[in-house]
């Protein structure tokens, strides 16, 4: 893990320029890379941090106590996470893992709380923000309980490519193994490997130095 220091140039989300918000009071933040598959915090550890994703990618999961994992989310820039600790929350409910190389951005939680306190305007569009990626979150477990596997992983691509952003006909993917898009659909990874190869007969998806998610994999999610 390397720290280095903010930049002005950093990415932005589409209707929350999380950036501006975070600069807004100029809070002491650092900035940490991390390498793919490195852990950025633990199911169980102390929360003391909001954080945001400037580049990369984030996998959030939980571990059962037989030892089970399960990924509840894939986050990507623009993504805060670890938010529970402004709700009280002592310890991570489950742990984060880069999937990419990542920069993270990172708020002492009562850095951050002040902000909230201070930028009624801003903390507005915050909590917004949030619960979008809850219902987000909420959509996928739904998801998990009514559609098949095929539809899953379709729906997966398609939040991974951040499809519905306008003027975007397809997007490429952060490099996600097949054992971890099967994790997220709860599925196996023969079966994920299977509708993949069949996605790109179908011309859904393209392998060309990269994964690339074209709009028409939609079909998928909405064929009955």
């Amino acid at each position: 893990m390397r720290p280095t220091t903010p930049s002005s140039d950093d990415v932005t989300a589409p209707d929350f320029n999380a950036q501006a918000f975070l600069d807004s009071a100029g809070l002491a933040k650092t900035i940490v890379q991390y390498g793919r598959n490195e852990v950025i915090f633990t199911q169980g550890d102390a929360s003391e941090h909001v954080l945001y994703v400037q580049s990369g990618g984030v996998k959030l999961s939980v571990l059962s106590k037989t030892g089970k994992e399960a990924v509840v989310a894939m986050l990507g820039p623009g993504d805060f996470f670890g938010e529970g600790c402004l709700a009280g929350q002592l310890v991570r409910m489950g742990s984060a893992t880069a999937i990419t190389p990542s920069a993270i951005l990172r708020v002492e939680k009562a850095q951050m709380v002040k902000l909230l306190h201070r930028q009624h305007q801003m903390s507005d569009r915050f909590i917004a923000h949030m619960l979008t990626r809850n219902i987000r979150i909420e959509e996928d477990l739904i998801d998990q309980l009514f559609n098949s596997s095929e539809k899953r992983l379709a729906r997966t691509l398609l939040l991974l490519a951040r499809y519905g952003e306008p003027e975007v006909s397809h997007r490429a993917l952060p490099r996600v193994s097949q054992e971890t898009l099967a994790e997220m659909v709860g599925t196996t990874r023969s079966r994920v490997n299977f509708f993949m190869n069949k996605f790109r007969k179908l011309g859904f998806i393209e392998y060309n130095g990269g994964l690339k998610v074209n709009n028409s994999l939609l079909s998928v999610v909405l064929r009955d």
